[in-house]
């Protein structure tokens, strides 16, 4: 399946439309994305791009390419001096700490490392050359007669006291990305104000040095370099001057993006990228977010209460071009999608194993899939193939097809706890695995399949029936003691409330039983009463009244009250085309009493 040819269609912001993807050298792809400037911690925005770009590497792994990903780290900039002043650290440890703590949110966030990952810090020879080749600007045309060049020198950058500025008069291309003109550029806004400029929107190739700030010698005297010749001096030393897909978030269209390709152009006359990718923007309950409004919220702010990986499917519930709107609602509702579909994997892979080993002629009796088993297998392997090459529109996978294959999945699970025919259950089982191996191929495809991240697992691993079940209970366990985290409780309280509901119940006291029910679905805990049995189980769930969270965002609605039993997940899906907002599908809706017992 994975080898199968496809047209992949991407949206190329250059052009503004939708193309077929075909990569400069057959079966190879050329991958670059802007990465962070390490002075802190990486917000959600960030999360947002990564998570965005780490799908569109392991698709393309999917579709059998050889990738070559780039993301650089900015680990000099004007941030990282001013932060290392005010906390009397040296730039450099303070960048490379934030270094670190970037990429243990990329691990948490199961995104894969790249193939390179440069600093600018070590690639100082590289920037200052190409600033030399704009400077000097450099243009070879061929002539009529065979192998004569005439060289035609046109200096395209300027220097002021050290410092050497790209002149974007210079280039009469300036803006064909963004779509920006020149005059509609004022100073100031996103462009450094300096009156020595020949034009107010020029752009910093070196910065002459300051005191008490790193600095390299160069051709111009000590100093750093500018942001935007970072960029294209590492990618072009990665991956040449032409390659195939620079990526990076909606707000590096300019000036970011938009300079990159002025001076690579001017540099080198072959440099050619053939698709511009940008994700959309990261909303907080309907505003843009941003510091000064106080809605800023950081990826470890979002992971001490809720799971990595529901971060990550709230943001693929939405088309990556898309803005996204983070609330509380809608990352709880993520966290419980989560919960249910490491439930169903867990639920699965116990019950298999229990059904192989209680019955000798499992393996060799003869048995098929049932024909709606076999239909959501076939519609879920469809669904990821055909909306994945439609410019990866993730939102309708999570929302229908993987929601309809576990719940046949669950399905399945209950023909093989209840007494049935044999030949019923060979039937169920057989149904089971295969749905079973289909869901955990899609999930590592979207980065949802725990212990996933290294770029070496081969697939033929992650499908194993048996590979990942380790990891299946110890996501359970982490999303439970954030839920207990954000409920304020500890285990033993929520044991404590059931022995004291058991008490009630049995007193006939049902107003306080359902009291205490209700009090623990405000806090995000439910209670599943397990048929059969006198025993009771909990689990998290979205907050059937919105409190005042210790969370980083607060919610403007209230969420939807919570019942009990994870079966099939309502959907909330939004009909719409990419890449317009799509909702992550909702938690499991939930019954009164609970027919399997949770693991």
């Amino acid at each position: 399946m994975a080898n199968e040819k496809v047209e992949f269609q991407v949206y190329n912001s250059m052009t503004r439309q939708k193309e077929v993807f075909i990569p400069k050298e057959p079966g190879k792809v050329k991958m670059y994305v802007c990465g962070v400037t390490s002075y802190d911690y990486s917000h959600i925005g960030h999360a947002r791009a990564y998570v965005a770009f780490d799908l569109l590497y392991r698709y393309l792994k999917y579709l059998g390419y050889e990738v070559m990903y780039v993301r650089n780290f900015t680990d000099v900039d004007d941030k990282i001096i001013r932060r290392a002043n005010e906390l009397g650290e040296d730039p450099t440890a303070l960048s490379g700490r934030y270094c670190q703590e970037f990429l243990k949110d990329m691990d948490d966030l199961q995104c894969l490392q790249p193939t390179h990952q440069p600093r600018v810090t070590e690639h100082m020879e590289q920037i200052k050359e190409m600033i030399a080749k704009v400077y000097f600007a450099f243009f070879l045309m061929l002539m009529i007669l065979r192998c004569n060049l005439q060289i035609m020198a046109n200096g395209c950058a300027y220097t002021i006291n050290g410092d050497v500025y790209f002149s974007v008069d210079s280039f009469p291309e300036y803006g064909r990305l963004s779509g920006r003109k020149l005059e509609d550029n004022r100073a100031g806004e996103r462009v450094e104000v300096d009156s020595r400029k020949k034009n107010p929107a020029d752009f910093a190739l070196w910065k002459s040095a300051k005191p008490g700030e790193p600095s390299w010698e160069s051709p111009w005297g000590p100093g750093r370099p500018g942001w935007h010749i970072e960029c294209s001096a590492m990618s072009a030393h990665y991956l040449t001057h032409s390659f195939d897909i620079h990526g990076g978030g909606m707000d590096l269209t300019f000036p970011h993006h938009e300079n990159e390709i002025a001076q690579s152009c001017t540099a080198c006359r072959e440099s050619n990228i053939s698709y511009w990718m940008h994700n959309g923007f990261v909303n907080i309950d309907d505003e843009k977010m941003s510091k000064s409004l106080g809605n800023f919220f950081t990826i470890r702010e979002v992971t001490r209460l809720y799971h990595p990986l529901a971060l990550r499917y709230f943001l693929l519930g939405n088309h990556y071009r898309s803005p996204v709107n983070y609330s509380i609602s809608q990352i709880e509702i993520a966290s419980e999608s989560v919960f249910y579909i490491y439930q169903t994997l867990l639920d699965s892979e116990e019950t298999l194993s229990a059904f192989q080993q209680g019955t000798e002629t499992a393996k060799n009796a003869k048995g098929r899939v049932t024909p709606q088993a076999q239909e959501c297998i076939n519609k879920l392997r469809n669904e990821l193939k055909t909306k994945l090459s439609d410019d990866l529109h993730t939102p309708t996978i999570l929302n229908a097809a993987l929601q309809e294959a576990l719940k046949q999945m669950n399905s399945c699970l209950t023909i093989l706890k209840k007494k049935q025919q044999k030949q019923q259950h060979l039937s169920a089982s057989l149904s089971l695995t295969e749905l079973l191996k289909e869901v955990k191929a899609v999930l590592d495809v979207l980065g949802l399949l725990a212990g996933s991240t290294s770029a070496e697992v081969l697939p033929e691993l992650i499908l194993s029936v048996s590979i990942f079940w380790a990891f299946f209970p110890f996501v359970l366990q982490q999303l439970k003691q954030r839920a207990l985290k954000r409920a304020e409780l500890t285990e033993e309280d929520v044991l404590h409330a059931i022995e004291e509901r058991a008490l009630a119940r049995k007193n006939k006291d049902f107003a306080r039983s359902d009291q205490i029910r209700t009090d623990l679905a405000a806090k995000g805990i439910s209670l599943m009463d397990i048929t059969g049995t006198t025993e009771t189980a909990w689990r998290p769930c979205v907050r059937s009244i919105q409190e005042q969270p210790a969370a980083p965002a607060q919610p403007k609605k209230s969420a939807a009250a919570v019942q009990e039993k994870p079966v099939a997940p309502s959907q909330q899906k939004q009909p719409s085309a990419a890449p317009q907002q799509e909702q992550p599908a909702a938690a499991p809706a939930q019954q009164d009493h609970t027919t399997v017992p949770p693991q």
